[in-house]
């Protein structure tokens, strides 16, 4: 993989695991530390969850093409595809386009089964040709296609959503709706039980076009604001990549990361910190894609393993 990345002219770099915020995603939970300082002071700080806010540094001091297999540590996961310690990979190319990325995607796919030895990925008996191209697919044409509802009926350019409207079509499919679930929290259990299950299957899926109240840090696009320039990669219906046209707005990111942090207090009681120094950087980066890859996830398709510990040189123990 690092070959395959230098023959593009990618720079490795290493960026620092401990950061002053690991992430404003409401539900993306991060271990905490404390730095004690020579007079005994002390202050918090966290592992990362993504080396995404550092990177974005190195764009906007310059750097046009980088990538890191990042070691990440992400709390409250733990299962047959979630590790609280795994690696990342995360490349980012500055002036081009998010579906460069999309091609990337696909080549890698490629290189890690061909590295594997492997003709096909494998995982609780779905397959998925990796030589072959992935299939394109829209959320808008994925929710009408697997759960028979017009998603984009319920946003608007301005990330207003009906959440009335959702649940009832929701609700109409056999999806449970509680009475204080969000707009957000309905079309998560809907893209979880009724779309994800059938992504990936023979040939991986490019589920592209996320609505842009699920941006996190993607641009709207251009052609209808009211969906995103951001993707996922799914192979045997497991999400392998998450990849992003770059949003440079620190106005509008702060926005977004204030929002996501308020939902984070009212579920968990907690929010963390957000990075000034990364919204500073992102007033003066140029417009640029990014991707991340579980990079552990995709050496299990490539394997055939059924659980990720299993890829893992030695996994923490659970307690």
């Amino acid at each position: 993989m690092r070959g395959w990345f230098g023959a593009r002219d990618f720079i490795e770099v290493e960026t620092p695991g401990l950061q002053v915020s690991p992430g404003n995603e409401a539900h993306l939970h991060a271990f905490a530390t404390e730095a004690v300082g020579i007079a005994g002071e002390r202050s918090t700080l966290y592992l990362r969850t993504s080396p995404e806010f550092a990177a974005k540094k190195l764009l906007a001091a310059g750097e046009a093409r980088t990538f890191e297999l990042a070691r990440v540590w992400r709390n409250r996961e733990r299962g047959p595809l979630h590790h609280p310690e795994f690696t990342l990979l995360e490349w980012y190319r500055a002036g081009e386009a998010y579906e460069v990325l999309m091609a990337d995607c696909a080549g890698l796919l490629a290189l890690a089964a061909e590295t594997a030895g492997a003709k096909q990925f494998s995982f609780r008996g779905q397959t998925a040709d990796p030589f072959a191209e992935p299939e394109r697919l829209t959320l808008a044409e994925a929710f009408d296609r697997f759960a028979g509802i017009d998603l984009l009926a319920t946003v608007q350019a301005d990330r207003a959503t009906d959440r009335d409207a959702l649940a009832a079509d929701a609700r109409a499919r056999d999806v449970r709706v509680a009475s204080d679930d969000t707009w957000a929290d309905i079309f998560s259990r809907v893209l979880v039980e009724k779309v994800e299950p059938h992504l990936g299957r023979g040939r991986a899926t490019i589920l592209c076009e996320y609505p842009v109240s699920e941006a996190a840090l993607a641009r709207p696009k251009a052609a209808d604001p009211r969906v995103a320039e951001r993707f996922e990669l799914y192979a045997c219906g497991v999400e392998l990549a998450n990849c992003f046209g770059e949003l440079t707005d620190p106005a509008e990111q702060r926005r977004r990361f204030e929002a996501e942090m308020a939902e984070k207090a009212r579920v968990y009681g907690e929010r963390y910190p957000i990075d000034e120094d990364f919204l500073a950087a992102l007033a003066i980066m140029t417009e640029a894609s990014g991707g991340a890859l579980g990079f552990d996830r995709l050496v299990m398709l490539a394997t055939g393993a059924s659980r990720i510990e299993q890829v893992l040189w030695a996994p923490v123990a659970e307690t």
